[in-house]
């Protein structure tokens, strides 16, 4: 693991997923460039190998004959494209946070790294893991919708409604606000391209074209906490994005709906268990984990209907499948089908494209911009 030391949320996120299915064991990392503070942060969580340098982390780690198969980048987002170019010259596939890098140009070249060196370079879009949002993707695919009209995608935090930045005290708030760090997008980069790619993934569409402000809230921030996009699909269907971290009151609030020409869906990330259907002109239907008939819905699920599973399982669910097309890929067998729905460094891509393609947007005063083409 790089990043992801005393201090981080979200490197115990990423330790506590890839131990939870019992296919990864956590051998080294560089939790730190304080070499004092790499070292305590590795003893607390029973690393045995630290680094004070993921470069010699990844020279080291290559070299030895017990040597790490995959990395954990943990980092803020500007460390993301080096850390993994360097691991992945070193022949290491790569497990990544998003968003995958700080510009389109960063994404483009890691994608293209990963293919020649063959390696797996999965990203971490969580919300992919819980079972009823794959089992959503499945009913799209069916057709049980009918012909897709309306996406209605939302994610409000409220966690950055002050400049908690300014304290010194929030590790997060301090680097997620910086440009340095966090590069060109704030609220946008964070929770605006998980908002993104869920809709994707459950429709299998992106936009051609869409329209964004982003904006900022508080003032003396430097970089947004409230972004709002227009989106149009080449199929003729419309859609709606907002994301903001200024939203008093609320907590995590990823929300997802469908329409089509038969039937409406409905997700919301605060009852992962859960997913709503209604056909046209019919009664709503409350369709649960561990009742569904869907097999990539069981491949995802752990305990009986039920029993809740959650945010953990579900970044659970993008190790276990790693770890599924790891194991294939060193053994030069076939990607199991049932980890197909990984998300990867093209999903990464096409993220940073929405990226680009908001901030241009924004910046023309909402004019509409194609997705990835200038």
């Amino acid at each position: 693991m790089v990043g992801g030391g005393q201090g981080a949320f979200i490197g115990a996120v990423h330790r506590i997923a890839a131990r939870l299915d019992d296919r990864f064991e956590l051998v080294a990392g560089a939790l730190s460039s304080d070499a004092a503070r790499a070292q305590a942060s590795a003893a607390e969580v029973g690393i045995a190998r630290s680094y004070s340098d993921w470069r010699e982390m990844a020279r080291a780690e290559a070299a030895r004959d017990d040597g790490i198969d995959a990395v954990a980048i943990v980092t803020p987002n500007h460390l993301h494209a080096p850390v993994a170019t360097a691991f992945l010259e070193a022949g290491i596939h790569v497990i990544c946070d998003k968003p995958l890098a700080i510009s389109l140009a960063e994404a483009e070249a890691l994608a293209k790294l990963a293919r020649e060196k063959k390696k797996l370079f999965a990203l971490t879009y969580t919300y992919s893991g819980y079972p009823m949002v794959r089992h959503a993707r499945e009913l799209v695919d069916a057709g049980e919708l009918g012909d897709i009209r309306v996406v209605q995608v939302e994610y409000a935090q409220d966690w950055l409604a002050e400049p908690i930045e300014n304290a010194g005290t929030n590790k997060q708030a301090g680097w997620r606000t910086d440009p340095a760090q966090s590069g060109p997008a704030g609220c946008l980069g964070d929770i605006g391209t998980h908002a993104y790619h869920l809709a994707a993934f459950v429709t299998g569409m992106v936009p051609k074209e869409l329209s964004a402000e982003v904006h900022t809230f508080v003032p003396g921030r430097k970089l947004d906490d409230h972004v709002q996009v227009m989106l149009r699909y080449a199929s003729g269907a419309r859609g709606m994005l907002w994301a903001s971290q200024v939203a008093s009151g609320a907590e995590n609030a990823l929300r997802l709906r469908v329409y089509g020409t038969k039937a409406g869906l409905a997700f919301d990330q605060e009852y992962p268990n859960d997913l709503w259907c209604t056909p046209l002109g019919g009664a709503a239907r409350r369709l649960t984990r561990g009742r569904v008939q869907s097999a990539i819905a069981a491949h995802a699920t752990r305990v009986p209907p039920g029993h809740p599973e959650g945010y953990l399982e579900a970044f659970a669910q993008l190790y276990l499948d790693a770890a599924l097309q790891i194991e294939a890929l060193d053994a030069g067998r076939p990607v199991p089908p049932e980890s197909r729905l990984l998300t990867t460094v093209d999903d990464g891509v096409e993220g940073m494209r929405f990226i680009e393609a908001v901030l241009k947007s924004s910046a023309m005063n909402a004019q509409f911009r194609e997705v990835g083409n200038g």
